[in-house]
């Protein structure tokens, strides 16, 4: 057998399961669940078929995105190109954000380096939309032009 026959068995057999899961709830009812503990148990063995999911998914997309990039020296040299474009979004981001201890309404302190965080995230943000709306509206002009 090969993997891609071994993945989808895999596949079918979660997918099986969770379909079981999910007529189950359905069939219990949502004032089932919420006043009979042991059928909460349900959801609890459904969301850990959901992260298992997640989490197989997130395994297989980075080790199948890790191999197509060391097989590619191409790709792999416009991924980091990519990678340190980003960084440097936001390292201009942190340094043109400033940090200030303020209150919040439950009575806690947002510390310095909290602030900076944050608004060094929003500025990020606001400079990769700028870099995006800029992108398009650059090779859509060139387009124009072209033809």
């Amino acid at each position: 057998m090969n993997i891609q026959k071994i993945i989808k068995i895999v596949a079918l057999v979660i997918g099986l399961i969770a379909v079981f899961f999910l007529v189950r709830i359905m069939m219990l009812g949502d004032e089932a669940i919420e006043t009979v503990e042991e059928n909460q148990a349900v959801l609890g063995w459904f969301a850990n078929l959901a992260y298992v999911v997640l989490g197989i998914a997130t395994v297989s997309a980075v080790v199948f995105s890790l191999a197509n990039l060391v097989s590619n020296p191409d790709k792999l040299k416009k991924a980091l190109m990519s990678v340190g474009v980003f960084v440097a979004v936001l390292a201009v981001a942190w340094f043109a954000s400033s940090g200030v201890e303020t209150p919040l309404n439950d009575g806690k302190m947002l510390s310095a380096s909290g602030s900076q965080m944050i608004e060094a995230g929003i500025k990020a943000f606001y400079i990769l939309i700028l870099l995006a709306a800029g992108l398009m509206l650059f090779f859509g002009v060139k387009k124009m032009l072209s033809k």
